[in-house]
């Protein structure tokens, strides 16, 4: 029997862990039914994004159309069935999950006339639409997700019978169905009004990078900068996936597209299994924390603080530079304390040869940047980005797209979006609960309560909340959720919306390499043949800056590029990277020698204390951390 490849075994991984990624199959008529629906779909996203966007309902009702469509079709009811051959119930509840939205385009104008007043038929309508949402939930995103949607639709009716805080009137069901289906405070929501419009672009954006080989690039290159250092691989694996991370939003699928090469190098060169699964789920998931993209979560924070999408990629960039800050010196230290050695220059691409053959393909990435920061509406840009990607890879021909590539890239940008889609209607019933309860702001109330209105123990609560929530469910659901229920505590302390709001993104997405559920490590170990729950805490180590960032720049948001003083923030960004240093060597148990037991508790003290701004904590921590530097170095040259 054939013994499977490293991507062969990496697929079957993507296939395990990441919901979205287990599609069917098809060939013949069924493939090319499948294709015209998918290309359909990203042609009318393209039409209305350079024509004008339609009426808000409008515009997310077809987009939800297109993809309950799509979800049916592609993901089977279970999945012992054939991925090959359609069922006919699969075919019933894709037209039937279609047209749920599609009554929404057709009865459009009366809806407006009736102003709220829903029919009988109207409702029966919008239940079946609720219904084959969740299922289709169940079906693209997972079980996690279901169950929070469900736990918030039994809360809906059990408002009466609730203790405490957290009882309400209770809703009808009518009152829910109309709440929830015929209006835009709930499936037709901000969240997928964000998806019907910049988040499909980025997507499909993305789709054409992949196409024109980027993600090799992206490797090749970090190969070429850093495969030659002390545990190379590993650095090439963090290197490449804060890469690939500017393009794509999921951990999983980051851990597979890169880990697939970058972990059996790692293994190859003498890390341990657990360690190698790890990095590449530290490195991945931090990819969603990296500018310009920083997965669909970001668009979402974008509209639901009110700001321009630049100025959530502004205050993004410190925060990850110093979480791959983080990740880079756990792998440096590991590799010096084991003396892993990196590859032979000789044995690595030429920087020089990359750049020339393939530097063309960053040019849409350095372009949709240019064009945010200049004013450009993320819309605007991603679709200027999604045609200079097309044109930039005919300009060799080794990535030169053949016109097939071009309409299958149309396909693929249709078939990736499902995931986020999915998840943005299903957030939007939780969304629709919530506001229809009012239960947001007395969770929030309750956890002020619990935590003694201070603010320390409340964002630690609100941080606790926010992993458990993201365990096992997709960061754009979870940020929703996040944002919904955690967030307007910390608004209530004073703390501003943007660095709220980024709080719990972070923890949200932490949570993919946090034990016990942790999606990416999982993915990881899957890849490393390691064990899982030995990967996540590895991988927690590692991620150890994302743990801290966030408090970080809720108690100095200069860290954000709020402060508009150049040498605050310098001076904060410094002694933040010094804490960095030190709580990674205390972790690794290696700064310039081998660490004594008291040593790794005194540098994890001085980190924490350069992490928290003030002249008088910093000053303390550098001179610790100075101290034991000078002290290993005496004694490893003794």
């Amino acid at each position: 029997m054939k013994e499977k490849s490293d991507r062969d075994i990496a697929q079957d991984v993507l296939k395990k862990y990441d919901n979205e990624s287990d599609k069917m199959e098809y060939t013949g008529i069924m493939a090319k039914i499948v294709s015209a629906i998918a290309i359909s779909f990203s042609v009318f996203q393209l039409y209305t994004a350079i024509f004008g966007v339609l009426d808000a309902q409008l515009q997310r009702a077809i987009h939800l159309g297109f993809g309950m469509a799509l979800a049916y079709l592609l993901y089977p009811t279970r999945k012992s069935w054939s991925r090959t051959e359609i069922h006919w119930l699969d075919v019933c509840l894709a037209i039937i999950g279609a047209a749920a939205p599609a009554y929404i385009v057709y009865e459009y104008q009366h809806l407006i006339l009736r102003a709220g007043t829903v029919t009988g038929t109207d409702l029966l309508v919008g239940a079946v639409g609720i219904v084959t949402v969740i299922e289709a939930t169940r079906r693209v995103v997972g079980i996690p997700m279901v169950v929070v949607v469900l736990f918030f639709l039994a809360y809906a009716f059990a408002g009466p019978y609730m203790p405490g805080i957290l009882a309400h009137r209770g809703l009808t069901p009518e009152q829910l169905v109309s709440h929830i289906y015929f209006t835009t405070e709930g499936i037709f929501g901000i969240p997928l009004g964000v998806s019907s419009t910049f988040i499909f672009l980025f997507i499909l954006f993305g789709a054409y990078l992949e196409s024109t080989g980027l993600g090799k690039f992206f490797i090749d290159l970090a190969n070429a900068v850093a495969g030659w250092a002390s545990g190379g691989p590993a650095k090439v694996a963090v290197l490449s996936s804060g890469l690939m991370g500017t393009v794509s939003g999921s951990s999983v699928a980051n851990v597979v597209g890169t880990g697939s090469l970058t972990i059996p190098m790692m293994k190859k060169l003498g890390y341990h299994k657990d360690f190698a699964g790890a990095v590449e789920a530290a490195a991945s998931t931090g990819g969603q924390l990296m500018p310009p993209v920083m997965g669909a979560a970001a668009f979402l924070m974008a509209e639901f603080v009110g700001v321009p999408y630049v100025e959530i990629v502004k205050a993004a960039v410190i925060p990850a530079l110093l979480y791959f800050v983080g990740v880079w010196l756990g792998v440096h230290f590991e590799a010096k304390r084991n003396n892993l050695k990196g590859i032979p220059r000789e044995q690595l691409p030429k920087l020089g040869a990359i750049l020339r053959e393939r530097g063309h393909l960053a040019l849409p990435l350095i372009v949709i940047v240019y064009l945010l920061v200049s004013g450009y509406t993320p819309m605007r840009a991603a679709l200027v980005a999604i045609f200079l990607a097309i044109i930039c890879s005919a300009l060799r021909k080794s990535t030169r797209m053949k016109p097939v590539e071009v309409i299958r890239g149309l396909e693929n940008g249709a078939r990736n979006v499902l995931g986020v889609l999915i998840a943005c209607a299903s957030a939007g019933i939780i969304i629709g609960v919530v506001t229809k309860t009012g239960v947001g702001l007395k969770l929030a109330s309750g956890l002020l309560d619990f935590s003694g209105g201070l603010l320390l123990p409340s964002m630690f609560f609100t941080m606790l909340t926010a992993i458990v929530l993201g365990m096992g469910v997709p960061t754009t659901a979870n940020y929703v959720i996040t944002s919904t229920i955690a967030a307007p505590a910390l608004l209530q302390l004073g703390i501003p919306m943007l660095q709220a709001h980024m709080f719990v993104f972070y923890f949200g997405i932490i949570a993919d390499v946090t034990p016990p559920v942790a999606l990416a490590a999982y993915a990881g170990a899957g890849i490393s043949g390691g064990n899982a729950l030995r990967t996540g805490v590895n991988a927690s180590k590692l991620a150890i800056a994302a743990f801290i960032i966030p408090y970080m720049f809720v108690l100095a948001p200069e860290l954000l590029m709020i402060s508009p003083d150049a040498v605050h923030i310098v001076l904060t960004v410094l002694t933040a990277i010094i804490g960095m240093v030190a709580l990674s060597s205390a972790l690794i148990g290696y700064l310039a020698a081998n660490c004594a037991w008291w040593e790794r508790l005194v540098l994890a003290a001085g980190g924490l204390m350069m992490i928290k701004p003030g002249m008088e904590t910093d000053l303390v921590g550098v001179a610790i951390f100075a101290i034991i530097l000078f002290l290993q170095r005496k004694r490893r040259t003794a």
